[in-house]
């Protein structure tokens, strides 16, 4: 379908373009580029809400800052696709987080706009500072750099250390703060309500502008020097509202709030900032999914609403004749509530993503037991460690790849004293369109080397719920990791009576000849469906649903290699120091010897694109798991070790 820009975007193929525009158009600017994001994700997908709610401010960045030699940083990057179609990507916006196209998320390989990779919250600070330090090293004192961070992204850790050292640096660099009180979901905690503060305090908002309209009319000059001016305005914040002192204590001035989506206001504005040196923040307030009704009447679901009639709002869905198997965060949902009814001691915690791990659910029943700390994944666990100190059992959901950013607080504050607590990986293994920064490719290698941790995968959403039920019991007591993957199961009928697994036993699902497949959690799928096709071929393989990483169930390990000497491993994990790497480790540690052949996620990056794409891609999907038993029977006279994937 060809999508047609309006007469004025059509013109802009480069920000240089813009910048050669009237102040007066850029208003038509903002609404063809937003009309144009509508159309587009409308029919091929993607983020939606993000980028509607910063049209004007991405207009003004580029009309007023000198990019790419200005360094733009968006954090995150879901707020990004107005900044693509602005700089060059109009005419390939279409292929959007589809498989060989552009990436959902600024990518410095893609563009030299694209100053700085994102796909997790709060690096836009350090990142902008660093560049901000470089261009003063170099002598660069004409170059600006800008970071845009969103009030869900500022609770995190890592942005209040940014802003700490910026303030001390005296780097020329500026924080955009976009204000709109959501993430993905509605933002939570002081720091929201502080913004709110200062967003709402119409004393200081009126005093301010009257302040500075009369200042405006003095003669500026030996009697009343700049310097004056400044700490004038010093006093008067402090003076009218406390609360503005959170960021003049680190030493970044504060500016605004203003209107965000006023691009009059925003580019006379970043005008006169561009010319002020040093650490400073402005603060901008804007609306999620702006200038679409639906969207900013309801923000979380259309933050990725998918395909969807732009006229009706008519989100569409797949239809299906027979009941179709339950996305696993769901499963997740609904059994910590019918696990927390009847233990007391549950509880759930999330760093901002309750509608994405679908704790939501028991958000709305139990909301004294199911707690959003916002985006601070380091503090998730850590809050988790100390309620297991206390005897509680804590189900602490973070997606795979953002648990990279808890690692220490793991090893630190879990696994060393040997706290009980439950980390459900949502997202583990490969995750589609979000491409190579939202991955969960690398959690089984970096929680296999952590000593005292338990590490499973359900096959399906009953193992699913069983591994759940066995975390909560009181004889599991070491820290336990349940990894699954994203989107649906493959049972409809999904809610059994739940049983203890035993920690560490694996199951023989099928006998065969010749060849073993050992798989890992969901990928047993795969496997199950390939044997269905070799079997018709002839071929018989045994398969074995292993369910434990860590410990492995050694006594079903020593049965394969002693009736099998061609092994195939299958993970939806990187197969460096993975599930595959902990079966050669002990057939060598017991002096075993097999062909095995090692499946899953490949040493190199992989980009996004569809599930279906990516599995293929990576040779561990039915038909990748099939011609790894067939080139293995093709070899039956060589022995030796085959690692591919």
């Amino acid at each position: 379908m060809d999508i047609k820009a309006g007469p004025l975007l059509e013109t802009i193929d480069l920000p240089e373009d813009l910048r050669r525009l009237d102040k007066n158009r850029l208003n038509q600017v903002c609404d063809e580029l937003r009309q144009y994001i509508i159309d587009v994700v409308s029919v091929h997908g993607g983020h939606f809400g993000a980028s509607l709610g910063v049209v004007e401010l991405s207009v003004a960045l580029h009309y007023v800052y000198n990019t790419p030699y200005d360094q733009l940083v968006w954090d995150v990057g879901h707020q990004a696709y107005g900044h693509k179609i602005l700089t060059g990507r109009r005419s390939v916006f279409h292929t959007n987080r589809k498989y060989g196209g552009l990436s959902g998320f600024p990518k410095r390989s893609e563009s030299e706009y694209d100053t700085f990779g994102v796909g997790h919250s709060s690096t836009s600070i350090s990142a902008a500072l660093g560049m901000a330090m470089a261009a003063k090293h170099k002598g660069e004192k004409d170059r600006k750099a800008i970071a845009v961070i969103g009030d869900g992204a500022l609770t995190a850790g890592m942005a209040f250390e940014a802003m700490n050292h910026a303030g001390v640096s005296d780097s020329d660099m500026l924080i955009i703060l976009n204000d709109n009180c959501m993430s993905i979901d509605a933002n939570v905690g002081a720091l929201k309500e502080y913004l709110t503060d200062i967003s709402t305090s119409h004393t200081y908002n009126r005093l301010k502008d009257d302040i500075w309209n009369a200042l405006g009319k003095l003669p500026i000059g030996k009697t009343f020097s700049r310097d004056m001016a400044s700490k004038l305005e010093h006093s008067i914040k402090g003076f009218i509202n406390q609360s503005s002192n959170l960021f003049e204590a680190m030493k970044i001035r504060y500016f605004g709030p203003i209107d965000g989506h006023n691009i009059h206001k925003l580019v006379d504005t970043l005008q006169d900032l561009r010319d002020i040196h040093g650490p400073k923040i402005l603060h901008i307030v804007t609306t999620k999914g702006k200038g679409y009704a639906l969207a900013e009447k309801d923000q979380t679901k259309w933050h990725a609403p998918g395909l969807f009639d732009k006229v009706t709002g008519e989100i569409y869905k797949k239809t299906f004749e027979t009941p179709q198997p339950p996305k696993y965060q769901d499963v997740f949902g609904h059994t910590i509530i019918e696990l927390a009814e009847k233990n007391e001691k549950i509880f759930g915690v999330t760093p901002a993503m309750p509608s994405g791990c679908s704790l939501k659910f028991m958000m709305d029943k139990m909301p004294k037991r199911a707690i959003d700390v916002g985006i601070c994944e380091q503090h998730a666990v850590t809050l988790s460690a100390g309620m297991a100190t206390q005897g509680l059992r804590v189900f602490c959901n973070i997606y795979s790849s953002f648990m990279q950013r808890a690692f220490d607080q793991v090893v630190h504050d879990v696994a060393i004293q040997k706290l009980p607590v439950v980390l459900c990986l949502d997202r583990a293994g490969l995750v589609g369109e979000d491409g190579p920064t939202h991955h969960g490719a690398y959690d089984i290698a970096y929680f296999r080397c952590i000593p005292h941790m338990i590490i499973s995968a359900p096959m399906n959403e009953h193992e699913l719920r069983n591994l759940m039920y066995t975390a909560q019991l009181e004889s599991t007591e070491m820290p336990m990791v349940i990894r699954y993957p994203r989107g649906e199961g493959v049972l409809s009928d999904w809610k059994n009576e739940m049983q203890e697994i035993p920690i560490g036993k694996g199951r023989k699902l099928r006998a065969g000849t010749d060849v073993a497949i050992l798989s890992l959690g969901h990928t047993g799928n795969f496997a199950a469906a390939a044997i269905r096709d070799l079997r018709a071929e002839g071929l018989t393989p045994a398969h074995y649903d292993m369910r434990f990483v860590k410990p492995i169930d050694e006594e079903l390990l020593h049965e394969v290699f002693l009736q099998y000497n061609k092994v195939v491993t299958v993970e939806d994990g990187t197969i460096i120091g993975g599930f595959g790497s902990a079966v050669l480790e002990f057939m060598a540690s017991h002096g075993y010897k097999a062909d095995v052949r090692m499946l899953g996620i490949p040493d190199r990056l992989v980009e996004h694109g569809s599930l279906r794409e990516l599995h293929h891609e990576c040779g561990y999907d039915a038909a990748g798991i099939a011609n790894a038993v067939r080139e293995l029977m093709k070899n039956e006279v060589k022995m030796g070790l085959t690692i591919g994937g």
